[in-house]
C-alpha cells in the first residue's frame, strides 16, 4: 500500500512512461508540481526520485500496468481522484501534444478512477490552456 502523494506520483509517472519517453518538460513539471501543490505541503520532494523509481519498477512486472492502477485507486480516496487525473493531464499537456498512448492512458486512468465524462472535460480543458503558446 502506498499513500496518496504517492499514489499522486506513480500517476504523473504512469503518464509520464506512456510513450516510453519522460520528456524533460514532463519531469520539469512533476518537480514543480511537487514542490508547489498544497496536496504534497507534507511530501519531502527529495523522495521523488525514489518514488519514481519504485513506479517505474512495478511497471516493469508482468500485469504492472494493471498492477500500478491497482495501487493508485486503492491509495486515494474518492476526493483526491479529480485531483489525480488533474495531473496526469498536466504531464500529458507539459511537453506540448499528447500522444495516442498517453491518451489512451488518460481514458483508463479515467474509468479506474471513476472520473465523469464532464468533469475530465473541464480538467482537459483546463490542461490545455495553461499549456497553451502563441
Amino acid at each position: 500500500m502506498i499513500n496518496p502523494q504517492s499514489a499522486l506520483i506513480y500517476t504523473m509517472v504512469l503518464m509520464s512512461a506512456a510513450d516510453r519517453h519522460m520528456t524533460d518538460s514532463e519531469l520539469q513539471s512533476m518537480g514543480d508540481m511537487v514542490k508547489h501543490l498544497p496536496i504534497f505541503r507534507h511530501y519531502d520532494p527529495s523522495n521523488l526520485t525514489d518514488t519514481a523509481r519504485e513506479c517505474a519498477t512495478l511497471l516493469s512486472d508482468a500485469d504492472g500496468l494493471d498492477k500500478t492502477l491497482g495501487l493508485i485507486e486503492s491509495a486515494l480516496p474518492k476526493r483526491l481522484r479529480e485531483t489525480a487525473y488533474a495531473l496526469a493531464c498536466e504531464i500529458a499537456a507539459a511537453d506540448g501534444r499528447a500522444s495516442q498512448e498517453e491518451l489512451r492512458l488518460l481514458e483508463m486512468i479515467r474509468h479506474r478512477l471513476d472520473v465523469g465524462r464532464l468533469e475530465a472535460a473541464a480538467i482537459e480543458r483546463g490542461a490545455r490552456a495553461r499549456f497553451a503558446t502563441v
